[in-house]
Order: C-alpha cells, then sequence, then structure tokens
C-alpha cells in the first residue's frame, strides 16, 4: 500500500460586503465537520484560479463573484491530503449567497474572525485579514 499523499489546488473567496467578510461552516458530512472556511474549491485540470473560484461560488453559494487581488497561499497537510490553499478577496456580482453545501453562513467584522473556530487551511488569511481590515 502506498503511502503517497495526494496535493489538491484549492481556491477560497473571501466575499466582502460593506466591512464584513462571509465565513462558511463545514457541514457535518465533510472533512473538517463544523469548522468554518471561506468557500471555494478545488481548480479542475485546465482552469484558471479565477475561473475555478467563480464556478465553485456559482455551485456553493448559487450567486456570481468579481475575483479580485489575491491574498494568500497556504500549503496545509491534512491526514490524508495536502491542500494547498489560494484565497482571493472577491465582491458579489449578481444574487444573494445562499447555503447549499454549508451548514451556515455568516457575514462577520475582522474584528469577530477570531470567535470563529476556523479550518487550519484558512487561519493565515484570517491572520491576514485582521491586519489589512482593521
Amino acid at each position: 500500500m502506498s503511502s503517497t499523499r495526494a496535493h489538491v489546488a484549492v481556491v477560497g473567496a473571501v466575499i466582502v460586503r460593506d466591512g464584513f467578510v462571509l465565513a462558511a461552516k463545514r457541514g457535518e458530512q465533510k472533512a473538517q465537520a463544523g469548522l468554518w472556511e471561506f468557500p471555494g474549491g478545488k481548480i479542475e485540470a485546465g482552469e484558471t484560479p479565477d475561473a475555478a473560484l467563480r464556478r465553485e461560488i456559482r455551485e456553493e453559494l448559487r450567486c456570481g463573484i468579481v475575483v479580485g487581488e489575491r491574498i494568500e497561499t497556504t500549503t496545509y497537510a491534512y491526514e490524508n491530503v495536502t491542500v494547498a490553499l489560494t484565497t482571493y478577496f472577491c465582491t458579489l456580482d449578481g444574487g444573494e449567497p445562499e447555503a447549499t453545501e454549508h451548514a451556515e453562513l455568516r457575514w462577520v467584522a475582522a474584528s469577530g474572525l477570531d470567535e470563529l473556530e476556523w479550518a487550519p487551511a484558512d487561519i493565515p488569511t484570517v491572520t491576514q485579514l485582521r491586519a489589512a481590515m482593521a
């Protein structure tokens, strides 16, 4: 049996509106269940990070976004997979986010980000946001 760890490139949307950031709580059926994250997902073969992020947000939240500046790229080794997460500032562009895959969505002030229990790969972005939005 091989112990080769899967490596996955993923993107996350830091959707900002009126000084608040959209946080998404992972559903109970997911790995890292109950932890908070920035919504997004895997980059498929042949996709740019920008296109992947727009597709994932349409699928997960049923709304459109405009992808802006890159915030952070973090590599985190979970139990069975190593994730390279790149987060981007985003704004809404059509529609209101709906929780179709997440247990909860919450608009959070930068000062309140530390009150949520974040998935490990998302924590460096939270740290950057606290500094950038303070």
